[in-house]
């Protein structure tokens, strides 16, 4: 199993303009209603039945709405992720992403 480590807004943004990929692990209709542009979509409910890693994954960021559905289920996360693939949460989510001035 993968470790997962907070990691801060800004840092994410940059690790993804190398490449890394946000996974938003909201449901559906919150995806919707607002998201972080170029972000996958993978609602955690489906995480046991459908993996959110795809071939030349290297870095997935998680992220929910407050970074607390992502901190609760961080155990989930990380199992569902095969080792070698670097892994973090978005410390304090969507909100701490626009808090910072990064765009949604």
């Amino acid at each position: 199993m993968t470790a997962v480590k907070p990691i801060s807004p800004e840092r994410a943004a940059e690790l993804m303009r190398e490449g890394a990929v946000l996974v938003d692990i909201r449901e559906r209709d919150e995806h919707a209603r607002e998201r972080i542009e170029g972000a996958r979509h993978h609602a955690l409910t489906v995480l046991d039945r459908e993996n959110p890693v795809r071939p030349g994954d290297d870095v997935l960021i998680f992220h929910c709405r407050s970074g607390a559905r992502t901190m609760q289920n961080a155990t989930q996360l990380a199992g569902s992720v095969p080792a070698g693939v670097e892994t973090y949460l978005l410390d304090g989510g969507i909100e701490a992403w626009k808090k910072a001035g990064l765009p949604v």
